[in-house]
This record gives C-alpha cells, sequence and structure tokens, in this order.
C-alpha cells in the first residue's frame, strides 16, 4: 500500500519557482511532523525543510528564505513552495515524516525537480 506520493516536479530555468504537494495516508500524517527531503545523484539523502503538526518550519541554511513548507492537516497534504530556484536545488524530492520520528514509513518514488543555469 502507497503511503506516501510526491508531485509536482519538473524542469524550470533558475529563478524559477514550483510548487511540489505530498499526500501521505492518514495514519503517516496525523500528529506527526513532516518534511521535505531531497537527493541529488551521487548525493545522501538530505533534510530540506520539516514542520510540526501545529505548523512550526524549519530550513535547512540551503533553502531558508527560499521555500516554504505547509501543510493541510485537514487533507492529509504536504506542500513545498520553492522559489528563486538554483542549479544546486536539482534533485529528486521526498517527503516523509520529520527526522525525529521513531518510525519511517516506506519511501515514496520522489519527484524529479531540475533546475537549468
Amino acid at each position: 500500500q502507497v503511503q506516501l506520493v510526491e508531485s509536482g516536479g519538473g524542469w524550470v530555468q533558475a529563478g524559477g519557482s514550483l510548487r511540489l504537494s505530498c499526500a501521505a495516508e492518514r495514519s503517516v500524517f496525523r500528529f506527526n511532523a513532516m518534511a521535505w527531503y531531497r537527493q541529488a545523484p551521487g548525493n545522501r539523502r538530505e533534510l530540506v525543510a520539516s514542520i510540526t503538526p501545529g505548523g512550526s518550519a524549519n530550513y535547512s541554511d540551503s533553502v531558508k528564505g527560499r521555500f516554504t513548507i505547509s501543510r493541510d492537516n485537514a487533507k492529509n497534504m504536504v506542500y513545498l513552495q520553492m522559489n528563486s530556484l538554483k542549479p544546486d536545488d536539482t534533485a529528486v524530492y521526498y517527503c516523509n515524516r520529520g527526522p525525529g520520528s521513531p518510525f519511517f514509513p516506506p519511501w515514496g518514488q520522489g519527484t524529479q525537480v531540475g533546475v537549468s543555469s
């Protein structure tokens, strides 16, 4: 059973914007911090942004001021608004529970984001 489905990726020029969406199964989402992660070719998966059930957000230094994470608790959805995109943002983006969670469900297929210079 698929528990996390990411969408909204694509290819844009540097300076452009994209909005990613993540549909999570209720058992994954409810009462849990959620986060976006990304993995570029040859690199380890890294945390991009996280958000608590109450809406408090944290960002990695590399995206702070450019990306905004949000969630819709009624729809079990997590979003990532990405502005001022840079070529270094090119990666496959995944959503999952926040980094402090004791248990992670299986990762989804992710959504590819590409930024050309």
